[in-house]
């Protein structure tokens, strides 16, 4: 029996699966990438994956002149929660995932770059993957806009920078705002990469590349065994194969 396989949508070469690609991997599946910005025309279909994930990226996710194949994202990821796969998004991911349900993104008045709590909503103690979480919860964060909480979804988590940092759609559907996948080397990464360059420059006094440093060897330990867990539930809500629809009632 072949393993299912899962599409994940690349925007940035230093924004990877993280932690979450051996915990894919040790469960049996088999992992696509679509690298957009290699080939931003691609068009991959649905057909034979079990979910889709959208990882995060410096762009806006308003910014489709420039970076058309955003709107092709939206497409397939409606495509996706109209199938009731299992799709999670991630930063950019998530506001991509939130535009795809009908809400929106707009730029927040602070950014969130460290290590910051997020609290918990009453639905997401009870989440069936979230509720891993403390009531407030220390999780590390790069992202400069906020989302507005799309129609009939569940509000999970906010921060008081960004309101909405966690949402479900029906049961297979997760956006998250913050970074679970990340581990020390990313963090680095992401510290030193030139793309990153002029947005911690413009937070100079606010956001201090060397105490994220020294920071980060006491706190990454707790963040990678949260975030094995939390993927490790949405990874048991997968239903491999065809979903059963409920009826509408009559």
């Amino acid at each position: 029996m072949a393993r299912p396989k899962i599409l994940v949508f690349q925007h940035v070469p230093y924004e990877p699966l993280g932690t979450l690609d051996p915990l894919l991997k040790d469960a049996g599946f088999r992992i696509r990438y679509v690298n957009f910005g290699r080939d931003p025309t691609q068009r991959p279909r649905l057909d034979r994956y079990a979910a889709v994930i959208v990882l995060g990226g410096p762009m806006n996710s308003d910014q489709i002149d420039t970076y058309p194949h955003l709107a092709t994202e939206v497409d397939i990821i409606r495509e996706a929660v109209d199938r009731d796969m299992s799709v999670l998004g991630i930063c950019l991911g998530a506001q991509l995932l939130a535009k795809a349900l009908g809400g929106s993104v707009a730029r927040n008045p602070d950014r969130e770059i460290g290590w910051y709590d997020v609290e918990l909503t009453e639905d997401g103690k009870s989440d069936p993957v979230l509720s891993t979480f403390a009531s407030s919860q220390e999780v590390f964060q790069w992202h400069e806009d906020g989302i507005t909480l799309p129609p009939g979804c569940v509000h999970l988590a906010s921060s008081p920078a960004s309101r909405v940092q966690a949402f479900r759609h029906g049961e297979h559907a997760y956006g998250l705002q913050f970074h679970l996948e990340v581990n020390q080397s990313l963090i680095e990464r992401w510290l030193t990469v030139p793309a990153n360059q002029p947005i911690l420059e413009a937070e100079r006094g606010n956001v201090v590349p060397d105490e994220i440093r020294s920071q980060t060897p006491s706190r990454i330990a707790a963040l990678e065994d949260l975030s094995r867990a939390t993927f490790s539930r949405w990874v048991d809500r997968f239903e491999i194969g065809p979903r059963r629809r409920r009826l509408p009632s009559r």
